[in-house]
């Protein structure tokens, strides 16, 4: 199963393909697609799209994770976000795809084992699930591949529970 991770954003949206092969998380790209400051944001929101649709296009994902959005103070940024958030959700749900969405906390309690760990636990345990030489940057890479194995790991605890519940 190959799961595409996403950190959405509008001047950094973090991308990572992992390969799901049995027990082993396999990387398989990973990076951002970034937009440059004081650009209309019509051009910002179009560069987004047709980077993550060439991604989706050349990659091809059979899952989609998305980082739920969390903003606590500026409405301006979480409103670009919200709107990055969407036409990288549209890009997927028209090749078919299926979505999930995690929260913050869920991702680190799956990376790390508890949900309030620090970012630097988290970008260390996804350099070592994925045996990388190094930890992804920048921090949105990270976190994009930190949600496509929260996904992994959620697929496979939900798969196993379905099959439990069949018998």
């Amino acid at each position: 199963m190959r799961i595409l991770g996403i950190d959405p954003g509008i001047a950094i949206v973090g991308f990572g393909f992992v390969d799901k092969v049995g027990n082993k998380m396999i990387p398989v790209q990973y990076g951002s697609i970034q937009t440059k400051a004081h650009t209309p944001e019509e051009e910002r929101l179009n560069h987004v799209y047709e980077g993550m649709v060439q991604l989706i296009d050349t990659y091809k994902p059979d899952a989609v994770a998305f980082e739920k959005l969390f903003f606590n103070r500026n409405v301006t940024t979480a409103m670009s976000v919200s709107q990055a958030r969407g036409v990288l959700i549209l890009a997927a749900v028209q090749r078919g795809l299926p979505i999930a969405e995690y929260t913050p906390m869920q991702v680190k309690q799956a990376i790390v084992g508890y949900g309030k760990a620090e970012k630097k636990q988290v970008q260390e345990m996804v350099r070592m699930f994925l045996k990388l030489q190094s930890v992804p940057k920048p921090d949105d890479v990270a976190d994009a591949l930190s949600v496509a194995i929260c996904h992994a790991h959620s697929y496979t605890l939900n798969s196993k529970i379905n099959e439990v519940l069949r018998k």
